[in-house]
């Protein structure tokens, strides 16, 4: 299943420093579309590549990752971890996330949701596609007293 199409509109500098539009285009990728990354920080605003062409995995270590995705209905994504703080946002639709500790929590557009390290599941209970944004910072891994809770994704 493609990712949504989105429109993706990034800035930069032309040689005298002004402002330009550096990128106006429709992008849509094989499950979610990858909009933007970073490598590093602070982050090189002067870095000529595009960000949404990096090959990365779910986070990008030492870095940033943005994408949209959507989740169709009646989908349950796997219980998963991430060495990230994950910044959800929930863009159209309503769904369920699950946590391993058992909590649940019901999401609707304008909802955002602030992952720490948290093994989670995303749950979509209702008959409607629901859009979201996710932007992932490479974070260290979660330490609960000599245990370190490793990524599963």
């Amino acid at each position: 299943m493609p990712g949504p199409p989105i429109r993706r509109v990034v800035t930069g500098h032309d040689h005298e420093g002004k402002a330009i539009i550096a990128i106006d285009e429709v992008k849509q990728d094989e499950r979610f579309t990858l909009i933007w990354t970073t490598e590093g920080f602070p982050v090189d605003n002067t870095d000529a590549a595009d960000g949404g062409e990096r090959d990365v995995g779910i986070t990008l270590a030492g870095g940033t990752v943005f994408r949209i995705g959507e989740i169709a209905p009646g989908a349950r994504s796997p219980m998963h971890r991430t060495n990230s703080v994950d910044y959800g946002i929930v863009l159209e639709g309503e769904l369920d996330m699950e946590v391993d500790g058992g909590g649940v929590v019901h999401l609707k557009a304008g909802d955002v949701v602030v992952q720490r390290g948290t093994n989670h599941a995303w749950i979509n209970n209702s008959a409607a596609p629901v859009k979201m944004a996710w932007i992932l910072i490479d974070a260290h891994p979660v330490k609960i007293g000599d245990r370190v809770l490793e990524p599963t994704m």
